[in-house]
């Protein structure tokens, strides 16, 4: 899965952040409860060892969770998505993006990579008891047709079958597992419509969960009550998760539908190119007090950002007929975003937190308007749902 909250560091893997929330604690002191009475029954010997086993197997399942959600966030990276973290919590992980996937190849290859991370899991389990020549031990083991076995083929035994579990479950084609983001795709490919492609899944994505919740109150009525309250509990997120999802639908149907002509400011005060650095500073710094200006060519193309601070040391520094298109920001087209792009493209834009705008350009690079901050906060709070009576 994939979208971070106040969570505990827990260390740093290839420059990710790695954390996890309190109700994650739970769930582990929970696995190592319930894994010890399993160990000790397969296993034997004493309370102590089984308690050992019980803990490594908890953090190996939790290390493979971590591993399944660096498969997510490597791939985003390799997509040019950036990652915030990723986060353990009371159902598994979550690796946190800036953005989504801009297409549909992306998305699926981001989705798929978490499965397969897991599948590899499961194959190195079952290999490594192939490697000492007991397969057999380990497969019997991860299927639970075996009453005693050694320790090191309980436990990769239970490692490939509680990550085979995970897999199963992230394979459903329902949203938000990655198995529903992977039909969300290929439904996005042969549509061309993501928000379409998002309801569909979605909808999947919540009568998948309403089963859930119904094998849960099937296994309480039975007297399995911790199943059965894990189930409900489950079945509870990925409704609510599915309900996001919908929610997330048609909130970015809503801002395609908004481009930054929409929002711009279609009259900026901009500085010619060939203006000097003390005229500059006289004439715009000094007169608006506003810390950088838009400069511009004679036939109006964007030329690039000037700061305040660059001005003031190009006076104090002798060189007060120096022309500011020579003071510009380097890399001027960071700062640019075509009039017809979307708002949700927008938003994606790194410069646009840095500068706290953007500068809006024609199709020959002429600056035509500029789009802010507040600008796009008045227009976001126009598309959420409460605004529309949703």
């Amino acid at each position: 899965m994939s979208g971070t909250t106040g969570s505990i560091k827990l260390g740093t893997i290839f420059g990710i952040r790695i954390g996890a929330t309190p109700s994650w604690f739970l769930v582990l002191f929970g696995f190592i409860y319930f894994l010890t009475g399993y160990f000790q029954d397969v296993v034997g010997g004493s309370d102590a060892r089984a308690f050992g086993l019980a803990v490594v197997a908890s953090l190996l399942f939790f290390a493979s969770i971590v591993l399944h959600e660096l498969g997510h966030a490597v791939v985003a990276r390799r997509n040019g998505i950036g990652i915030v973290g990723i986060d353990l919590f009371f159902f598994g992980g979550l690796a946190h993006t800036s953005r989504e996937a801009e297409t549909p190849g992306a998305e699926f290859r981001v989705a798929g990579a978490g499965p397969a991370v897991t599948a590899i899991v499961i194959g190195a389990s079952i290999g490594a008891g192939a490697l000492a020549s007991h397969s057999g031990d380990v497969i019997d083991s991860a299927t639970f047709s075996v009453t005693t076995t050694g320790a090191a083929y309980a436990l990769l035994g239970w490692l490939a079958a509680i990550n085979a579990s995970l897999l199963v479950l992230n394979l459903v084609p329902a949203l938000p597992l990655d198995g529903g983001r992977m039909a969300r795709a290929i439904a996005w490919r042969l549509t061309g419509d993501r928000a379409r492609a998002t309801r569909a899944a979605a909808r999947v994505g919540q009568g998948f969960a309403y089963l859930v919740i119904a094998a849960g109150v099937w296994l309480l009525v039975r007297g399995d009550a911790a199943s059965g309250i894990w189930l409900v509990l489950v079945g509870i997120f990925l409704s609510q998760a599915a309900r996001g999802e919908l929610q997330a639908a048609s909130f970015s149907q809503r801002l395609a539908a908004v481009t930054v002509a929409d929002v711009m400011d279609h009259e900026p005060v901009t500085i010619p190119a060939a203006t000097t650095a003390l005229a500059a500073q006289d004439e715009y710094f000094l007169r608006y007090r506003w810390p950088w200006f838009a400069v511009v060519a004679d036939d109006g193309r964007f030329r690039g950002v000037l700061r305040g601070e660059r001005v003031d040391l190009a006076v104090a520094g002798g060189q007060p007929a120096l022309p500011v298109s020579e003071l510009v920001e380097d890399a001027p087209e960071r700062f640019r975003i075509g009039r017809d792009r979307s708002l949700e493209a927008l938003l994606a834009e790194p410069a646009l937190r840095e500068l706290g705008a953007l500068m809006a350009v024609d199709g020959d690079g002429r600056l035509v308007g500029v789009v802010t901050i507040e600008q796009v906060r008045r227009a976001l709070v126009g598309a959420t749902p409460a605004s529309h009576g949703a």
